[in-house]
């Protein structure tokens, strides 16, 4: 598969296209495009393979722009992205559009992970920290996971914090390997 470039350009065209308003429901309908290109790779290959022409490609995403019930200039915006080979991309576009959304409305988003559930006294707690440090709004989206064993590991934005157990034993391997 072709790396596509320019990613965080056509983020910026999806965004200049729209309303800010209607950014986070445009950015949710290409990111349902984007989940079923990912689940269903017959789906994938029609939207990306050249075998198709573009007139078909055309008429599928017409017809999934009217199931999915997406905005004309979703539709538009997602023939646009077929028509420049940059379709492939659409999860990592999306991502992009939303960072950038979010940064337009002085916000961040945070993943944390942690080997238990957090308690709501916890997530208060954690969520004013966050937004204390970074100065923003932070929308933070917890996840369960069982291999870090203990600590807690959160990335913001592009940074990674980690304070769980499995990070620290990496660090102390590193150490030890490097002398």
């Amino acid at each position: 598969m072709k790396k596509v470039k320019g990613i965080k350009r056509y983020a910026k065209q999806l965004l200049s296209k729209i309303d800010i308003a209607d950014a986070p429901a445009a950015i949710t309908q290409l990111q349902r495009v984007a989940s079923m290109m990912e689940k269903d790779k017959g789906f994938r290959n029609m939207l990306v393979s050249p075998v198709f022409t573009d007139t078909e490609v055309d008429k599928v995403i017409s017809m999934l722009g009217e199931k999915l019930k997406m905005s004309e200039m979703v539709t538009a915006y997602l023939r646009y992205i077929k028509h420049t080979g940059a379709i492939s991309a659409l999860s990592e576009i999306t991502k992009v559009a939303l960072n950038l959304y979010l940064e337009m409305k002085n916000r961040m988003k945070a993943l944390v992970l942690t080997p238990v559930d957090i308690s709501p006294e916890n997530r208060k707690s954690l969520e004013d920290t966050l937004k204390a440090v970074t100065g923003k709004d932070t929308e933070v989206e917890y996840v369960k996971d069982a291999s870090l064993i203990g600590g807690i590991r959160i990335k913001l934005g592009s940074m990674m914090y980690d304070s769980s157990i499995q990070g620290q034993l990496w660090l102390l391997k590193d150490k030890l390997i490097k002398g």
